[in-house]
């Protein structure tokens, strides 16, 4: 095997090897053995080119054009066809199915399901990264700029599956790839000099030192690269390991739990709401977590993971506190008394936690009083939470594909016992009433005002609840910034717009201004109930709340976020005149399912929804031509793309073809010059390269010795030879030609086929070498049109009238 050769071997390999890396990214790794061999059959078409050879720019372009051919083959009907014709397939149906993965990428999570459009983009990308490489590493002979490809898609898989057990899997292989590129490289280089000595081997003399770069035992040079090689990948793998590892106290936030056993370690500051807003915006709606309860009042069960209530004036988080083991039955929450408690009923749930849901906090309806689930866990007392215990590591307890029962009380408060409730605890109103220095007095000049003319904490909380829900003209939007910093509620009160977030903080903040204790909660909303009594939350029922503190109750959910699908308390429903509804009636829930009109058979559907089903029967119009099936364009466009599928297998044979036709143009036209071209043609299929600066007969003589002929081939040879020195010094209207001269140019080229092996024969017929020269006609003629418009603008430039001549 030839040096580019080994190089095109290896180049493919590396960016086989490269891609591996892309794996996390998806469920399957079906498509790797697809785009390996789709890899193969391009740098087998990248080989053959060169070979030929052609020029750069027509060796990627038919890499290229084999690559989109194979994909369109591949691909065919994964996608259904808004055109007739293979052109709406080849350019309207292929683009449809990129666009689709496009779409897809964004809309599942990591690892994806393997859809036909995520397929497409990872095929093709890898097809991509395989010709930059190939071109960069062979065409061009420059392996080491051909790592700049091999970087960026290994540090685009890196970026996006963001490491894992396995990272360090494919950061070696595709540094292996890399180097035994660069090895294949120098070795090919080192070649090229000649043979390559160095130190004599044990058991042998010095005449026996010089060893081939080709067999025996690899030569000091290359012993030296694969050590340096070894050594530097070895280095990158072990030092980043031996090397202390940041925390995420400085990058991600602190951590969330330290220690575990007995009745240390805490929960530290946390803030969850890091990926509410991305949750709520995803287009992945997949759900995370599914639960059958015996609550008669599910609509308004919240699963709640913990409780935020220490407010610095720039962000809530969460207090750092003692953790103790999860007790079987977990104590009453604090502030509910006798009266709410007795009225309460105890309701059973059972939660199935997805397995690509990754949490420490485990949700749960509050309040809990007992929890049965497996795994190392830890109970704060103070906000209820179940938080997940250290494992190891940088490993802790997740509630990933966990399936836990919870117990919890079903409390139903009503609004005199909240309007009657005592003064709360005075520890609890001074840890929950904080409120920092630095806070906008905007905050709470805008509470009193609100609140203006109320005579306890219960109709205070309730006219909050109503100002950001109904009677302040706020507005719902999730692509609103949450915004950090003192000024971030006050901006919201201005804007009046945002997403849960903002109005938790906003109702919590404003409540501590005016007394009452207050903290934010974070969580999931009931979720959408299946007909089978399942509940399904996903990933858009993430939400924030405020808990209020009462005494007597406890800690009571209100909810100022005037969203579509959230149920507000009956407990804090303003009072309306008896002749009307005491409230409005419950909206569905956010991913509810609203049954969808039928469409009028007298509208066109559109293509959209014509491939979702969502059109349903439409009745034939009156008058209206039925269609009896394909157009006539449709059926000549099928035809002549199933023609040109057909004819794929007779591509290696176009050289053939055309180097028989222009045989038969040469000779046929008589002339001697043209025979002449062809016998030194036929001279250079078999590797006999012309020579253009010696005369006919030193070359006929020269094409005689290398060709190695037979005499009868030799004396045709040379007298096409003499004809062609007839025909360049003969007086003008002498005979230059004779009879035979086709004959002779035929039983030459016969020679020369008969004096080489059968490989060199087979390539002198389907991969001639003369076939170089039609890359030179193109490149030809292509000069030429660039020079005759380059005269042609001169010459129009010159004819332009002169502006301001004189």
């Amino acid at each position: 095997m030839s040096g580019r050769a080994k190089l095109t071997v290896f180049a493919a390999l590396a960016t086989l090897l490269t891609s591996w890396s892309l794996t996390p990214l998806v469920e399957s790794q079906a498509w790797l053995l697809q785009a390996g061999l789709l890899l193969a059959v391009q740098s087998a078409v990248g080989a053959g080119a060169r070979r030929v050879p052609l020029a750069r720019s027509l060796t990627v372009a038919a890499q290229l054009l084999v690559s989109l051919l194979l994909l369109a083959l591949l691909f065919a009907g994964k996608v259904e066809s808004t055109g007739s014709g293979p052109l709406a397939y080849f350019v309207t149906d292929f683009g449809s199915l990129f666009a689709q993965g496009v779409h897809d990428v964004g809309e599942f999570a990591i690892p994806a399901p393997l859809t036909d459009g995520i397929q497409l983009l990872l095929v093709s990308g890898v097809l991509l990264i395989g010709l930059l490489v190939d071109l960069l590493a062979v065409t061009a002979r420059t392996a080491a700029a051909a790592g700049l490809p091999l970087l960026a898609l290994y540090s685009v898989a890196a970026g996006l599956s963001g490491g894992g057990d396995a990272s360090w899997l494919s950061f070696l292989m595709a540094g292996c790839g890399y180097l035994m590129l660069l090895l294949c490289e120098g070795r090919d280089r080192l070649a090229q000099w000649g043979r390559v000595f160095g130190a004599a081997p044990r058991g042998s003399g010095a005449a026996d030192s010089g060893i081939s770069p080709g067999g025996g035992r690899a030569t000091a040079p290359v012993r030296f690269g694969r050590r340096i090689g070894a050594l530097a990948l070895g280095l990158a793998l072990v030092v980043p390991a031996a090397l202390p590892a940041l925390d995420d106290g400085l990058l991600g936030g602190p951590k969330d739990a330290e220690g575990s056993g007995g009745s240390g370690g805490t929960i530290s500051a946390v803030n969850p709401l890091v990926s509410l807003q991305s949750n709520l915006n995803a287009q992945d709606n997949r759900v995370v977590l599914r639960y059958r309860t015996d609550n008669p009042q599910q609509s308004e069960q919240y699963l709640r993971i913990l409780a935020l209530d220490d407010f610095n004036g720039s962000k809530w988080e969460a207090s750092g506190r003692a953790l103790t083991d999860v007790p079987e039955q977990m104590p009453l929450p604090p502030g509910l008394g006798d009266q709410v408690r007795l009225s309460a009923t105890e309701v059973t749930t059972n939660i199935t936690a997805s397995d690509g849901y990754n949490q420490r906090y485990l949700p749960m309806p509050y309040p809990a009083t007992a929890v049965d689930v497996r795994g190392k866990w830890r109970f704060e007392p103070v906000g209820r939470t179940l938080v997940g215990d250290q494992l190891g590591r940088d490993k802790y307890q997740t509630v990933q594909g966990a399936d836990y029962n919870v117990r919890s009380l079903l409390l139903k408060p009503t609004a005199q016992q909240l309007q009657k409730a005592p003064a709360p605890d005075p520890a609890i109103r001074e840890e929950y009433t904080k409120v920092p220095d630095n806070l906008p007095p905007v905050v709470a000049e805008t509470a009193r005002q609100v609140t203006q003319g109320t005579k306890d904490d219960y109709a205070r909380a309730v006219k909050l609840q109503d100002y950001f829900a109904v009677s302040g003209g706020f507005r719902y939007d999730t692509q609103t910034a949450s915004g950090t910093g003192p000024l971030a509620v006050a901006r919201f009160l201005a804007d009046k717009e945002g997403f849960c977030i903002h109005f938790a903080f906003s109702m919590a903040a404003m409540s501590r201004t005016l007394g009452i204790p207050a903290r934010v909660a974070v969580g999931f909303t009931p979720g959408e109930r299946q007909a089978d009594g399942i509940v399904n939350v996903s990933m858009r029922d993430a939400h924030a709340w405020p808990e209020l503190y009462f005494q007597g109750v406890g800690w009571t959910r209100f909810e100022p976020t005037p969203r579509s699908g959230l149920n507000v308390p009956d407990y804090s429903r303003t009072q309306a005149p008896a002749a009307q509804p005491s409230a409005p009636a419950p909206l569905p829930s956010q991913g509810a399912a609203q049954p969808a009109p039928a469409p009028s058979a007298s509208v066109e559907c559109p293509p959209a929804l014509r491939r979702l089903g969502e059109c349903g029967p439409t009745a034939p119009q009156p008058g209206a031509a039925q269609d009896d099936g394909p157009s006539v364009t449709a059926a000549l466009g099928w035809a002549a793309a199933v023609a040109a599928v057909l004819c794929l297998p007779l591509l290696p044979l176009l050289p053939l073809l055309w180097r028989g036709r222009l045989r038969a143009r040469r000779l046929g036209s008589g002339e001697v010059l043209a025979a002449w071209l062809e016998l030194g043609d036929a001279a250079w299929d078999v590797g006999v390269v012309p020579d253009e600066a010696l005369s006919p007969r030193r070359a006929a003589s020269r094409m005689v010795e290398l060709g190695g002929l037979e005499p009868d081939a030799a004396a045709a040879v040379h007298r096409v030879a003499g004809a062609v020195e007839r025909a360049l010094y003969a007086p003008p209207g002498a005979e230059v030609s004779y009879p035979g001269l086709p004959a002779d140019v035929l039983e030459a080229r016969a020679g020369l086929l008969a004096a080489v092996g059968r490989r060199s024969r087979l390539r002198a017929l389907l991969l001639p070498r003369s076939a170089a020269r039609v890359s030179w006609a193109v490149s030809a003629r292509w000069s030429t049109l660039t020079a005759a418009a380059a005269t042609r603008l001169t010459t129009l430039r010159l004819r332009l009238p002169l502006r301001n001549r004189g």
